[in-house]
């Protein structure tokens, strides 16, 4: 790589040489110089029976075990905090579920004390009604049959049915009639 030439770029870069900069130079030890020990000393205060040995950036000093101990009392107080949290949450729903369910049965009175859920219509009794020629229903739905069997209509098929009886009064009579 290195050829003995400079960088082209490097080669476009002035360099000057100022007496204001010197380099730096090799330090001598001392002759009382001692070397470090490879492992920590015993405290010297002696308050502790754990050496404190990890400093923070603010000074304070603690043994490992002490951060761990601290670290899992964090966490206890942390999941109480949610469980007290998760425990208001739920009274607060289940409030909220009792006030709809009284509200409910404010409007409709043992409904949701039973267990039949589906409502069904109650069958009539007689469901072909024999009525008097002058009688004349309030039922507009039958006004329209009883005005078609007056009215001389006729009508062609197979004999009706109880079901298809229904259907007429429903729905009007669907006669043919002679042109």
């Amino acid at each position: 790589m290195y050829d003995g030439r400079p960088h082209p770029l490097l080669a476009q870069i002035p360099l000057t040489v100022s007496p204001f900069i010197s380099l730096p130079t090799a330090t001598t030890l001392p002759y009382t110089y001692k070397t470090l020990p490879s492992t920590l000393p015993p405290s010297s205060t002696g308050d502790s029976d754990q050496a404190k040995y990890v400093v923070s950036a603010s000074g304070h000093a603690a043994h490992p075990e002490e951060i761990i101990a601290s670290c899992k009392a964090l966490q206890a107080h942390l999941q109480k905090l949610q469980d007290d949290a998760d425990k208001t949450l739920k009274e607060w729903e289940d409030g909220i579920k009792e006030r709809e369910l009284a509200e409910k049965r404010r409007l409709a009175p043992g409904w949701l004390d039973r267990d039949e859920k589906i409502l069904e219509p109650e069958k009539k009794r007689d469901s072909i009604a024999v009525t008097a020629p002058g009688d004349q229903s309030n039922n507009i739905m039958d006004m329209d049959s009883q005005a078609g069997r007056s009215g001389g209509e006729t009508t062609i098929g197979p004999p009706s049915n109880p079901e298809g009886e229904e259907l007429d009064r429903a729905f009007g009579s669907m006669g043919i009639r002679p042109s």
